[in-house]
Formats: C-alpha cells, sequence, structure tokens
C-alpha cells in the first residue's frame, strides 16, 4: 500500500519541496547503500516519512542531517542536498520489508507476472533476501522487524478467518499495528521518548487509513477479477469507508498536536493535509471544504483569494519595461520581447543532444535547454504534474502555511485552509 502521499509540487513552497526531495533522495540512497540497485525500487513516498518523523524532532543542527549526492539521471545529473542518518536507515529498512510483504502477496494471489512459476520462485528469493537485510539494517537502529512481519502474516489468517458482516477494523489491525510500531521508534531514534505515546497512536490511524483507501481504490477491480476485498467481504459500504477514513485524518492531526516537534512544518503538510486529498482523490472533495480565500489579503494574491492556479495568473511585466501586449505570444517557448533569441542547433547536433538529455532524464525531470532551440523549457514530469491545475484542490492550501505558523491546522484557519480540522 504505497503512493497514500503524493504532495504536488504546486502545493508545496520551494523550502519544503527541497526538504521533500531531500528526504526522498536520501531513502532510495539509504536503499542502495544498504541494500544494493534491486533495493531502490521499494522507494516509496510513504516510507519517507519516517525519515521526516526522526529529522521533525531532532535538536541537532540540520547540517547534521544532510550530506551532498552526487549527479543522478533522476535529478537530471545534478548533485543535491539528502536526508542521512539513522531516519534515512529506519525508512529504508521498514520500506524494504513492506516492500518484500508485497511482493509475497502478489506472489500468494498469483497477480499478473507471479502467477508464472519461474516469476515467483525468483520472487520468493528477492523475499527472503530482502526479509534478513531489512532486519538486519533496523536492528542496526534499534528497531525490530518482526513486528511488521509477524503483522503480514496475521493478516492473511484474519482474511481467510473472516465472515460477513464483520468489522473492517479488525482486517485493518496488522496494518496499523505495523505502522504505529515504526512511527514511535522514530521518537526512540530522535531521543524524545515523551512522543512515542501520540506518534503510535498517529501511526495506527495512518495504518488504517491507508488499508481503508487502498481497498476502496481497488474495489471495483477486485470485482471484476474476483480478488479479495475487505470492504466487500465485510460488507462495508463507501459511505462508512469514506466515515472510517475521515475519521482517521482528524485522528492523526489531534495525536500530532501531542507530538513534540523542532519544525512541524513539513510533517503537518504530508500528515496533516496531503491525507486528507488523499481522501479526497478516493472517495472525492467533502462537501464541507470552502474555497481558497485569506480575509486579511483579499485579492492580494492570484492563485488563493480567487481559486486561480498561480500558473494560470497574468504575467508580470518586469521593472523598467513597458506593458507586453495581451497579442504578443508568451511563455514556454517563446522569447520575451527585447531579448536575443538563442542560436538553435542544427539537426545532427540537436539529435545528439536530445539522445545525452533523455539518457540522463533531463527531459523527464527538470527543466532544461530544449536540445534543438536551446530554449528553456519545463521537464515533461513538471508539466504533466500529480496536479490537475483545473482542479480546485491544486495550490488551495498551505504554502501560507510555510514557517514556524504551522503548529497543527489551527494556523491555518483565516489563512486559505477550511479543512474542518480545527
Amino acid at each position: 500500500m504505497f503512493g497514500i502521499i503524493r504532495p504536488c509540487r504546486h502545493r508545496l513552497s520551494e523550502r519544503l519541496q527541497t526538504s521533500w526531495m531531500a528526504h526522498l533522495c536520501g531513502l532510495c540512497l539509504a536503499l542502495r547503500d544498504d541494500h544494493g540497485q534491486l533495493a531502490r525500487t521499494a522507494t516509496n513516498y510513504d516510507g519517507l516519512i519516517i525519515s521526516v518523523l526522526v529529522e521533525a524532532q531532532a535538536a541537532r543542527e540540520d547540517s547534521s542531517w544532510r550530506r551532498t549526492a552526487g549527479p543522478c539521471p533522476l535529478r537530471g545529473m545534478r548533485t543535491a542536498s539528502v536526508a542521512k542518518g539513522e531516519g534515512a536507515r529506519l525508512a529504508a529498512a521498514v520500506s524494504l520489508a513492506l516492500a518484500s510483504v508485497k511482493i509475497r502477496d502478489h506472489v500468494e494471489d498469483r497477480d499478473g507476472v507471479f502467477a508464472r512459476r519461474p516469476v515467483a520462485a525468483g520472487a520468493r528469493a528477492v523475499t527472503r533476501r530482502w526479509d534478513r537485510q531489512s532486519a538486519g539494517s533496523a536492528s542496526a537502529v534499534g528497531f525490530d522487524t518482526a513486528v511488521l512481519l509477524d503483522a503480514a502474516s496475521r493478516q492473511g489468517e484474519l482474511e481467510r478467518s473472516l465472515r460477513p458482516g464483520g468489522s473492517v477494523l479488525l482486517v485493518t489491525e496488522p496494518t496499523e499495528t505495523a505502522t504505529s510500531a515504526a512511527f514511535a521508534h522514530t521518537a526512540v531514534i530522535a531521543g524524545r521518548p515523551g512522543n512515542a505515546a501520540p506518534l503510535a497512536e498517529a501511526g495506527r490511524l495512518f495504518g488504517r487509513l491507508a488499508h481503508l483507501l487502498d481497498a476502496a481504490e481497488d474495489q471495483a477491480a477486485d470485482a471484476a477479477s474476483g480478488a479479495w476485498n475487505p470492504l466487500t467481504a465485510t460488507g462495508t459500504d463507501r459511505a462508512e469507508a469514506e466515515r472510517l477514513c475521515r475519521d482517521a485524518v482528524h485522528g492523526i492531526r489531534l495525536a500530532l498536536r501531542e507530538v513534540d516537534l523542532t519544525d512541524r512544518t513539513l510533517v503537518h503538510v504530508l500528515l496533516g493535509h496531503e491525507t486528507d486529498r488523499a481522501v479526497e482523490r478516493v472517495f472525492g472533495r467533502a462537501r464541507h471544504t470552502a474555497s481558497c480565500r485569506r480575509p486579511d489579503t483579499a485579492g492580494a494574491t492570484a492563485g488563493t483569494t480567487t481559486g486561480e492556479h498561480p500558473h494560470q495568473a497574468p504575467p508580470q511585466t518586469p521593472p523598467g519595461q513597458a506593458p507586453i501586449p495581451p497579442w504578443v505570444p508568451q511563455g514556454p517557448g517563446f522569447t520575451p520581447p527585447g531579448q536575443k533569441p538563442p542560436n538553435p542547433r542544427n539537426l545532427l547536433a540537436g539529435c545528439a543532444m536530445w539522445a545525452l538529455m533523455a539518457c540522463t532524464c533531463q527531459l523527464l525531470c527538470c527543466d532544461h535547454e530544449d536540445p534543438f532551440s536551446r530554449e528553456r523549457r519545463e521537464g515533461f514530469c513538471q508539466r504533466h504534474d500529480c496536479c490537475d491545475c483545473g482542479d480546485p484542490g491544486c495550490g488551495d492550501c498551505c504554502n501560507c502555511c510555510d514557517g514556524d505558523c504551522c503548529d497543527g491546522c489551527d494556523c491555518c484557519d483565516g489563512c486559505c485552509c477550511d479543512c474542518g480540522c480545527s
């Protein structure tokens, strides 16, 4: 159950986006360093929350939690500051253990290519190796992955013994137990034992949320394929599943208010707001959610006062220049008036540069120079981001919460978030 947390870059300030990418790259590199190149496939957005929680609780300076990583194709062959240390190692161990469980489930269910015996045999070998590796690296930071593997084994037993009409929360219990243990251990690593109890509660509810959203998202496909689904098996309708999910989001926010954090901004955005957006992706936008407005700056900020996305705002005229007429083409691919267009490359040089940039992922992942026209362009992943700019939820919340003001959700009241969490 990966991918519950999917923050869109349009909703993150530059500081938060940099921090988010530092934890994502740190998790990927920790998996590589501790477990080999194949283990990097276990990198997932939800797992890096462990790294974020450890760093957010730590009293040490930021420099002790960062290192400079070398060029990577997924960063357009650029260096970057990435997360390091015990938080990244714990996130890597947990992610690898959960990836092992997920692969084992696919093998047991004979999903897709895993129905073929040679593939299933190879997958079993990988899961056994990952189980050993994750247990070893987790023990180095004082965590026992047995709680994760035990939860996975109990999951199958619960599903087989469940009768129609039973509570769906009986099915989510193993997932809740596993995530609760992982969240609570971040307090041990950070030296904040007082945070263990509220983090355990936040982790338990996050596990419930992840399991229920996964079940709701897959319910139609499971019905078509005849696969087992907890909502269908227990007769839980989608309205009740949505209620349980929204209650879990609310409970996570309440638990986080009891956690003593050095910097709670990114934690609050990921667990306080992105969880709510995950529910909206599956069940639709809550009817009580209001449009994004800041009463104290009404009409002053494009993209937050009128519902217009910042990228759709009219272009601003540079100081000292005459206004650009509306009929003059503007935007990516057009040279601003008064500037000399770059010298384009010929066909042969352009093709060679295109091949180089494609191999280094610059065309996909970052701003780059067009290989032929040499004009600045956004990468494919930036142009086709997770966030549809026509979606009223895009960019509607929490850029205003960047900084030290984000203590729970109360700081967002009157800012731009009417999310019902106060």
